[in-house]
């Protein structure tokens, strides 16, 4: 794996995590189909500009990657997993505790790999030990509580299942596509779809989107524009199941924001999670060992 892509894909967790503030406050302005519907526009409208300019210093006239139906469906796709996955834990987390839902949320963690032996997908023993140890650090950072399963965990584990199909979509799409132009088409696509839902269970008022317009940009903007875009050209070549590990890592920034931008305190049982998933990304990314000159595939 190249030290590119995991930059770029610990870069998404890092704003996906600082990004739960922003969420968190807008809710106080907005509904769930509002917000994510408004923010998904505002992440689609934040691509044009880069596209426009990625297309100037490239030329126009460049060869595009793959074919325009394999950009169009692979976008309509992960459009509608987006939509789908973003709904059920906007709605679900109103029946939840914060902790439980980011620890039921990160399940996606196993569920990629899992997916991924019937898709073909190769896994070796050093990535499932990498899972087992991100998912007792998930644990310790958020359950604080007795565990019980209720209504919204139901949906946030279904949103779980749906985030694990977009990460195998956009394994699939992205060698194939133009990674900005898709995640644009794929937040026009989430945002259009919001509409009927946004209109029809909510009252979606201009005044509220103004007062909330912050933490709407920061969303749209950073979350969406820039997060989205970053997960799918930096998960380009690299093993799925390695991808949703860095990914959740998005947990971890989540609470270490919490304690040194708001001043929250960070607990020793969160801070062994914290270490545990940083050491379980460690381990993912260490390099096979070679056998007879030959690097073996552990992690295919």
């Amino acid at each position: 794996m190249k030290t590119k892509n995991a930059f770029m894909l610990i870069l998404t967790a890092f704003i996906w995590g600082t990004a739960f503030v922003a969420q968190s406050v807008g809710m106080d302005y907005l509904g769930p189909f509002t917000f994510n519907g408004v923010r998904s526009i505002i992440g689609g409208i934040a691509l044009l500009p880069c596209i426009a300019f990625l297309n100037r210093i490239n030329g126009v006239q460049k060869k595009a990657e793959g074919s325009r139906r394999d950009l169009i469906v692979g976008g309509i796709a992960c459009g509608l997993l987006l939509f789908a996955a973003s709904s059920l834990q906007q709605v679900g987390i109103q029946y939840t505790t914060a902790g439980k839902a980011g620890f039921i949320t990160a399940f996606y963690i196993v569920i990629v790999p899992v997916l991924g032996i019937f898709l073909g997908k190769k896994t070796g023993w050093k990535v499932w030990l990498a899972v087992a140890l991100a998912l007792a650090g998930l644990y310790f950072l958020c359950i604080t509580e007795k565990f019980s399963v209720g209504k919204g965990d139901i949906l946030i584990f279904i949103c779980a299942l749906v985030f694990s199909v977009h990460i195998l979509v956009i394994d699939y799409f992205s060698p194939k596509v133009d990674g900005v132009k898709m995640s644009c088409i794929q937040f026009f696509v989430c945002g259009i779809v919001s509409l009927p839902l946004m209109f029809g269970l909510e009252t979606p008022r201009i005044s509220a989107m103004l007062a909330g317009i912050v933490p709407l940009l920061y969303a749209g903007v950073l979350s969406c524009g820039v997060a989205y875009t970053l997960q799918i050209v930096g998960q380009k070549n690299v093993n799925p199941a390695v991808a949703s590990l860095i990914l959740s890592l998005e947990s971890c920034f989540s609470v270490l924001a919490g304690w040194l931008v708001l001043g929250e305190r960070l607990s020793v049982r969160e801070g062994t999670g914290c270490v545990l998933m940083f050491a379980a990304i460690i381990l993912a990314q260490l390099p096979d060992k070679k056998r007879n000159g030959i690097k073996e595939e552990e992690t295919a």
